[in-house]
């Protein structure tokens, strides 16, 4: 057995670095590297369990054919030629923006960018803007300070104060949580403010509920309190921020009553919460659950603009520490993808890409082009969006596994996973390093990569010129002026990992990325966009004070939180356990109902309804309902069979959490 460094490919908040022991061509452990910075040895349940993943007798093996409704083995040759030939027919016939390209973010690696890259030259197709996970934030965070960046996970030995806001790190960020039991003993104040008390609330020295979708209203009471009390920063707003007056305007339109009631928050918590930000440095890490409301994007900029008026912007140990899109704007992404190659272009947003096959008209979409993702499950309104690929001429996905987009395709072409490929690993969440991940083991079957696929089409497509590169000179192209700063392939495969040349702490000149140079409490690039810049009084859509009439008919808040086994939809097929849909109760609810655990019940709405078992969780928010999102629907269906899909205030995020369903005990 042979023990190498490589690195964890999720699309996750860590980008681990792994130690992996190959014996006899197969991968057979995975654990920690001891020796990665930031990781530090320690991997989570979803890392280990890509050695299942890569072994598993269910992967696919061979390009594969829908033919009279069953899927048939086909040669590459023929898929590729035949997949050519359509796509062809299709850009001479109607126009390349015919074809649809859905793509999520399931695998981190640089190299995934060469999809965009062969889109592009094909001459431009429908792509998708926005993102079902964050994108209500990073918009958010790019109208307040001009980009979305986080401070170094070593600048935590800094803060004073910790504010853990709608996240629970114990599950999706481990290595922050590891760094807050640090901090905590060596004297940081730890606070987490979410519905539901989780694994992080544990070991916080304070645990605020607030209702679901009404953090940002919250966010206003601390600031009216901070005002109250002169607790604000004058220098920074003077100097350094515009639009102040406006939102000192929002605060003054509503009172500290009506705040604790929409927020169900005291104003004792309310004055504690702002003596904490002024008596700094204090941190924020915003979590991605409540930007995913039709008020999503407003609630960070709320957050933000608390954060920025108490001093903490710019300031070792502060910070609204929500993505770190310095990370991924390192590389040369645009060298690889070649955006001016481009001759056609239109956008559907991720959230409402099933409406716009559907309605799409000069040019319909006739063709859809599936990679890094399974919408099927992943996308809201499952049930919209299986009418939707169901009604497009041709469907090909390129999959690891049978998903469930997988079984509607026309053609599944089977790709390779991390340790079959070499590629280089980061993550633009948490940390700023980037991790080598050589080839370790062939793929099995007839897989092959990503890469391989864009290349042979681009053969037959005419513009294979554009794909005559070799996998280092690849690597080298997106490295891009980094080799001028150290940071070479041929170091990164010495030292397995390197860290990307990002300010440690963001914003520290106060020289920001907005129009105006200074902190926008009043966006001019929302009014650059058409969207009004000013901070508000917003509302979840799907909530008794937007909707009393739908609150009524379904009284409960549905969240979907991350799976702590699978990333989202990846794992499912592969843990028996996770094989059963779970639905977690709040007290109230199981009292009002008559329920207990593991009694059988529906939960529904008029987008859909699914089944499970009860769970009832210890302590949480009155009215809600928690349902793990990823399900297959082979062991039941997804929960986004509930979910709506809205977008948020600024165009860019998903509602998936701003969702009203009733449930009842199934009898039979």
């Amino acid at each position: 057995m042979v023990s190498y460094k490589s690195a964890c490919p999720l699309n996750c908040w860590d980008n681990c670095g792994f130690q992996v022991e190959v014996e006899n061509g197969k991968v057979k452990k995975i654990d920690g590297d001891p020796d990665h910075p930031i990781t530090q040895g320690k991997i989570c349940g979803r890392g280990r369990a890509l050695e299942a993943r890569a072994n598993s007798d269910l992967r696919l093996l061979y390009p594969l054919k829908k033919i009279d409704g069953e899927f048939q083995q086909i040669s590459w040759n023929q898929a590729l030629d035949e997949i050519a030939r359509k796509m062809d027919e299709v850009r001479k016939s109607t126009g390349s923006t015919s074809i649809l390209h859905s793509h999520d973010y399931s695998n981190s690696g640089l190299l995934k960018n060469i999809d965009k890259r062969f889109f592009n030259c094909l001459g431009g197709v429908t792509e998708l803007t926005g993102s079902i996970c964050w994108g209500a934030g990073i918009e958010a965070q790019t109208w307040d300070f001009g980009n979305a960046f986080s401070h170094s996970p070593d600048d935590l030995a800094n803060s004073k104060n910790i504010v853990i806001w709608g996240r629970n790190v114990a599950r999706t960020n481990m290595h922050l949580y590891q760094n807050l039991i640090t901090a905590k003993k060596n004297g940081a104040n730890l606070i987490v403010i979410d519905p539901i008390f989780n694994a992080t609330a544990k070991i916080a020295h304070s645990y605020i509920s607030v209702k679901p979708g009404m953090d940002g209203v919250l966010a206003i009471g601390i600031m009216k309190e901070m005002i109250r009390l002169e607790l604000h920063d004058r220098m920074f707003i003077e100097h350094y921020s515009t639009g102040f007056s406006d939102l000192i305007e929002l605060l003054d339109s509503i009172s500290i009553d009506e705040i604790e009631r929409y927020t169900d928050v005291s104003r004792e918590t309310l004055l504690e919460l702002a003596r904490i930000y002024h008596k700094g440095p204090t941190s924020t890490f915003l979590g991605l659950g409540m930007q995913r409301y039709a008020n999503g994007g407003n609630t960070i900029r709320l957050i933000d603009a608390l954060i920025a008026i108490s001093g903490n912007i710019g300031v070792p140990g502060g910070g609204a520490n929500f993505g770190h899109l310095q990370v991924g704007q390192s590389f040369a992404v645009n060298q690889l993808s070649l955006p001016e190659r481009k001759k056609e272009h239109r956008t559907f947003t991720m959230m409402k890409q099933a409406e716009g096959i559907l309605e799409a008209v000069d040019p319909e979409i006739k063709m859809v082009f599936v990679t890094c993702g399974n919408p099927l499950t992943q996308v809201p309104d499952t049930n919209l969006v299986k009418k939707a690929f169901e009604s497009v001429e041709t469907l090909v996905v390129v999959e690891q596994f049978m998903t469930d987009t997988a079984e509607l395709a026309d053609y599944v072409l089977p790709t390779t996973m991390v340790f079959e490929e070499e590629d280089l690993y980061y993550s633009s969440m948490y940390h700023h390093y980037v991790n080598y991940g050589p080839q370790l083991v062939s793929a099995p079957g007839e897989a092959k990569s990503d890469l391989w696929i864009w290349t042979e089409l681009a053969k037959r497509l005419g513009f294979g010129e554009d794909f005559n590169y070799s996998k280092e000179e690849w690597i080298e192209m997106g490295l891009g002026g980094l080799q001028e700063k150290g940071i070479t392939l041929e170091k990164l495969k010495e030292m397995n990992h390197l860290p990307l040349p990002v300010d440690e702490i963001p914003w520290e000149d106060f020289q920001f990325g907005t129009p105006s140079g200074k902190y926008e409490f009043t966006s001019q690039t929302a009014s650059s966009k058409g969207l009004d810049g000013k901070l508000k009084l917003l509302f979840p859509k799907e909530s008794s004070y937007s909707n009393k009439e739908l609150s009524e008919k379904y009284p409960y808040t549905l969240l979907t939180i991350h799976p702590m086994r699978s990333n989202h939809s990846q794992h499912y097929h592969l843990i028996e356990n996770l094989q059963t849909i779970k639905i977690e109760v709040s007290k109230d609810i199981a009292e009002e109902k008559g329920l207990v655990e593991d009694e059988v019940v529906r939960v529904f709405n008029d987008r859909g309804e699914l089944t499970g078992r009860v769970r009832i969780l210890p302590k949480a928010h009155s009215k809600i309902v928690n349902i793990d999102e990823g399900q297959w629907r082979k062991f039941g269906g997804s929960v986004n069979l509930l979910t709506p899909n809205g977008e948020s205030d600024n165009k860019q995020g998903s509602t998936l959490y701003d969702c009203l369903v009733d449930l009842e005990k199934v009898t039979s």
